[in-house]
Order: structure tokens, then C-alpha cells, then sequence
């Protein structure tokens, strides 16, 4: 007996934006910017190429809203995720390189960042992007006892640890990544002492103002 073909306008009619966004990301991931062209993407969603103008005007418009995507509800999804699933600090940044392992997410990052080069809505999303990734990662650092400005600085530690593409297959990159988060998310004897120092600094200010 003959199998149907399949119903690609009933499939159609079911996709959201978010679909076609999504699948716009996964090309990204495996092939980079020459990989998005419509009909990969729409071969993506197993439907025509017609159905892709039933939400975007054109390709152009799209890509912007691709671009927005990756700064925008994508993130928010993923940080609204992890607030939600862990209380400790340490631990949220723990499922934070979890998810973008399994998920690829660094190579999609490093897909917008080589658009980024030729067009200003990338780069504008990659600002975005790294400018809330970096608060998040700081947020959780002063949670466990750094202070702001350590934070800041082991926070864009970890996330050119996320980005980095060094060749080194003896090396078991999960457990490796386990053991930096370890290292950079513990407050050392130093920080702690660092930390009282700017407290007490800032009392003596208060102090001073309040005089």
C-alpha cells in the first residue's frame, strides 16, 4: 500500500514565529551564517518556502528578527529556566554551562559573533547578549561571596571559558568546566579579606557623609 505523502499545509499552519526562529538557530549552529538561506529553512520545518512569508516579509526582515531572538525571548527562556530550577548560586551557573553544552549553545554564539562582523543587528544582539549572560554569572558570583568587582571580572572569565574552541581531545571537557566553575565561583582567603576591606571603606564613607 502506498503511504501518504505528508500534509506540509496542515504542518504549516501549526508553526509560530518561534518555530521558524528556532530553526533558523539550528542551522546557525551547524553551519553559520552561509548555512541560513530560506529553503534549508524551510526543509528545516519540513514545509515550503511559501509558508516562511506567512509570518516574515522577507529574508531581511527575518534575519532581524533572528537577531533579536538571540538577545531577546531566547535567553530570557534559558535564565527563567535556571532561576526557576535552582536556588544556590553556584549551581545555577553549574546548569548554565550545562545547558549550553548540550544544547551547542557556544556554537551558536560564535555563529552571531562572526555575523556580528557584517551586520550591526548581530552586533547589537551579541552586545545585548554578553551584557545580560555577564550580569547573570556576576549576580550569582556576589551571591556567593565576591565582591563586585571580582564578580565582574570571574564572570567574563567563565564566559570566554564558554566560547573557547582549544583542540584538546584528551581532555574531558565537562568535568573540566566543573572544576573552573569550582575554582572561579570559590572565594579565596584574599576575597574574603577584599570584601571587608570595601565594607569597611564604605561604612567610613557613610560615616563621614552622615557627619
Amino acid at each position: 500500500m502506498a503511504t501518504a505523502a505528508p500534509d506540509r499545509t496542515l504542518r504549516a499552519t501549526d508553526l509560530t514565529p518561534r518555530d521558524w526562529l528556532e530553526a533558523g538557530q539550528s542551522l546557525l549552529r551547524r553551519g553559520g551564517l552561509r548555512a541560513l538561506k530560506l529553503r534549508p529553512l524551510a526543509a528545516e520545518l519540513n514545509v515550503s518556502t511559501g509558508s516562511f512569508y506567512h509570518h516574515f516579509t522577507d529574508f531581511d526582515a527575518y534575519q532581524g528578527r533572528l537577531a533579536d531572538y538571540f538577545a531577546g525571548e531566547h535567553l530570557a527562556s534559558i535564565l527563567d529556566t535556571i532561576m526557576k530550577a535552582e536556588r544556590n548560586p553556584v549551581d545555577r551557573i553549574r546548569l548554565l554551562a550545562e545547558i549550553v553544552r548540550r544544547r551547542g549553545l557556544f556554537r551558536l554564539s560564535l555563529a552571531m559573533r562572526a555575523w556580528a562582523e557584517s551586520d550591526p543587528r548581530a552586533q547589537a544582539a551579541v552586545e545585548r547578549n554578553d551584557a545580560q549572560v555577564l550580569a547573570f554569572l556576576s549576580h550569582c558570583l556576589e551571591a556567593n561571596g565576591l565582591t563586585p568587582h571580582q564578580a565582574r571580572v570571574r564572570g567574563y572569565a567563565l564566559m570566554t571559558l564558554g566560547l573557547g574552541k582549544v583542540h584538546a581531545p584528551d581532555l574531558d571537557r565537562p568535568a573540566l568546566m566543573e572544576e573552573l566553575i569550582a575554582l572561579l565561583c570559590t572565594p579565596t582567603d584574599a576575597t574574603v579579606e577584599t570584601a571587608a576591606q570595601e565594607e569597611r571603606a564604605w561604612q567610613t564613607k557613610a560615616s563621614t557623609i552622615s557627619s
